[in-house]
């Protein structure tokens, strides 16, 4: 399922860390791979992916989103 998310980065620090979307409607995403660009705390983003159902993690903090493409909002 494709998505357009609006919200802010954060850095999990469950086993071996994971970089997680979360929504401006209160919804954890994981990122899958996330570019360099994203791994940074507090960047408020849009950002456009595919939730992935077929995909587990060891974090297990939400859906894992596959991005695909971003924006950095001011």
């Amino acid at each position: 399922m494709s998505i357009n998310v609006t919200g802010k980065i954060e850095h999990k620090d469950i086993g071996m860390g994971a970089w997680a979307l979360v929504a401006d409607s209160g919804e954890t995403y994981e990122l899958q791979d996330a570019p360099d660009e994203l791994q940074q705390p507090n960047l408020n983003v849009k950002v456009k992916g595919e939730v992935r159902e077929d995909v587990m993690t060891t974090a297990m903090i939400g859906p894992v989103l596959e991005v695909k493409s971003f924006e950095v909002i001011d």
